[in-house]
């Protein structure tokens, strides 16, 4: 098998559509409720320091707000509840704060290789576009990997346990991340459906639109990890 069939099998075996609209679901459902989380290490610090240091009858243990992922996974009636390691308590709740910054970091990690991984796709696109249909299928395999990696980036925010404290009101620098979110995810969505249309019916007039979503999607996400960190 040559490389070119094998990185257009291993591309026919990912479900790509099946992907987007399970995590697509997830994220709007998440994203509709515009609940942003003060996720900073120094914040989680503080958080865990509170728990130890407070007692359990005056210690609130969940915030009010929750994502909908949050609330379905560790919400008080949670699935994760069904577990006796998870049970609501001050103690399992430290050390749930301490998963959610494991997973928090994974999403900056994750963010930053997608941000890479796009960078690179737009170097072979423009080339792609320019009439070098050598690299198909390499355009391909790393349209594959971004997907895999932004949802990724996307589960590790949306299933982490929930913070401890309800959101100040006010605009912040997550909630701006949120919005943004919203903006990129619809990018992507945009720029997968008009990649499958391009393939399929040989329409080159959608180039440009193809184009113009993937550009978009690489400004809101890049724009979404610079504000998260001013």
């Amino acid at each position: 098998m040559t490389f070119r069939r094998y990185i257009a099998r291993i591309i026919d075996l990912i479900n790509m559509r099946k992907l987007f609209f399970f995590f697509v679901a997830t994220l709007l459902l998440a994203c509709s409720q515009l609940y942003a989380q003060n996720d900073t290490v120094k914040v989680e610090d503080d958080l865990l320091n509170s728990l130890l240091s407070d007692s359990a009858n005056k210690q609130k243990l969940l915030p009010d707000r929750m994502m909908f992922t949050q609330r379905l996974l560790w919400g008080k009636q949670g699935l994760m509840r069904k577990f006796t390691a998870y049970e609501l308590t001050p103690e399992e709740r430290t050390r749930e704060l301490k998963i959610r910054r494991t997973m928090l970091i994974c999403h900056q990690v994750l963010g930053g290789i997608t941000s890479l991984g796009m960078i690179g796709q737009g170097i072979v696109g423009s080339k792609l576009y320019n009439g070098d249909n050598s690299i198909k299928d390499m355009h391909g395999a790393l349209a594959a990997g971004i997907n895999i990696t932004y949802f990724s980036t996307a589960a590790m925010a949306l299933f982490a346990p929930p913070k401890m404290l309800n959101e100040r009101k006010g605009y912040s620098s997550i909630k701006i991340h949120k919005w943004l979110a919203v903006i990129h995810l619809t990018s992507m969505l945009a720029t997968n459906i008009l990649a499958d249309q391009i393939e399929e019916n040989r329409n080159p007039q959608l180039r440009k639109w193809h184009k113009t979503a993937a550009y978009t999607l690489f400004g809101s996400f890049l724009a979404a990890q610079i504000v998260i960190e001013i």
